[in-house]
């Protein structure tokens, strides 16, 4: 993981969690960019969500985190943007599959749902899975042609 830039955001129902995985990703040398929040004061995901998927976007960096209560706010916010493929992930096995089959590029974890010690498993297991190609290209690429439908004006 010594590489890896990692754009990383949350709203207050995450900031705990989201604080530990930075030092997790850290303590790896992984580069972090921490968009916040960073305390339990009420604030609007969309925002966060809009800043990590703007960085992974522009290339700013490899893949984004984000994080919410259940991660399915941020979820739904995340996939809005052009070429990003967020995948809302419980397990290691869903977020290797994601990365191997889907090429997501925005992981999504709900803290009120999962502990750390599984989502520092599953960030572990996303940024460690490559993407295989072949068949799961033709069907990533399919996701891009739907999504060039919606977004032509």
């Amino acid at each position: 993981m010594s590489e890896l830039r990692i754009a990383v955001g949350c709203d207050h129902g995450a900031y705990v969690l989201k604080d530990k995985i930075v030092a997790h990703l850290e303590k790896n040398n992984v580069s972090v960019t921490d968009y916040g929040t960073f305390g339990p004061e009420s604030v609007n995901y969309p925002v966060y969500a809009r800043a990590v998927c703007r960085a992974v976007q522009s290339g700013q960096a490899d893949y984004g985190i984000l994080l919410c209560t259940t991660g399915i706010g941020m979820s739904i916010a995340a996939n809005k943007f052009r070429g990003i493929r967020a995948a809302l992930c419980t397990n290691g096995y869903q977020a290797f599959l994601t990365r191997a089959h889907n090429n997501a590029n925005v992981l999504v974890l709900g803290a009120g749902v999962t502990g750390e010690g599984m989502s520092l498993d599953i960030v572990d297991t996303f940024l460690a899975a490559e993407f295989q190609g072949g068949r799961h290209s033709v069907r990533v690429g399919m996701i891009s042609d739907i999504e060039k439908e919606e977004y032509e004006d």
